[in-house]
């Protein structure tokens, strides 16, 4: 289930750039071509996911990640085709779900992955970069799995690069 959510996560960051890019991984401005335009755009979009926390303290679970959603969407020039691009892509995620139900491990996270990227305007594109993330994912848990509790989330946010 988690796997599923980090691939809806990244896909819709390939949907949607400018609203999911808060990750310093997935918006990295080191090889940009303008890297203080880059910088600016990685601080606003860092201040609407706050004023967006802030808008959404005190739900927990779906209700949470639906008022993140709504408010992050509100946010943009078009909240309108911001809220159709998530209801899409909650909708290939359910049906990547189903296509890879019962298959095990590293083979349901790669087949989420397909079938997930089998919709993507750029297939090759978002297949790479969610190798990438599945290799990102596997060496964190590796670096981090003789570790319990806030010492694994500690582990965790530094393999990430801090947060």
């Amino acid at each position: 289930m988690r796997l599923a959510l980090a691939l809806i996560g990244g896909a819709l960051a390939l949907s949607t750039p400018k609203l999911y890019a808060q990750e310093g991984e997935r918006f990295d401005c080191s090889q940009a071509k303008n890297p203080k335009a880059c910088e600016e755009r990685r601080d606003k979009m860092r201040a609407e996911r706050a004023q967006a926390e802030k808008a959404c303290e005190g739900r927990s679970g779906a209700e949470h990640r639906d008022c993140m959603l709504r408010e992050m969407c509100a946010q943009q020039k078009d909240p309108k085709a911001c809220e159709e691009r998530v209801a899409k892509m909650k909708d290939t995620a359910r049906s990547a779900r189903a296509a890879c139900e019962g298959k095990p491990g590293a083979e349901h996270d790669q087949c989420m992955m397909k079938e997930m990227c089998a919709q993507a305007k750029d297939a090759a594109r978002c297949e790479a970069e969610g190798q990438a993330a599945l290799a990102r994912r596997a060496r964190i848990r590796e670096a981090c799995k003789d570790k319990r509790g806030e010492e694994l989330r500690a582990c965790i946010r530094e393999q990430r690069g801090g947060k």
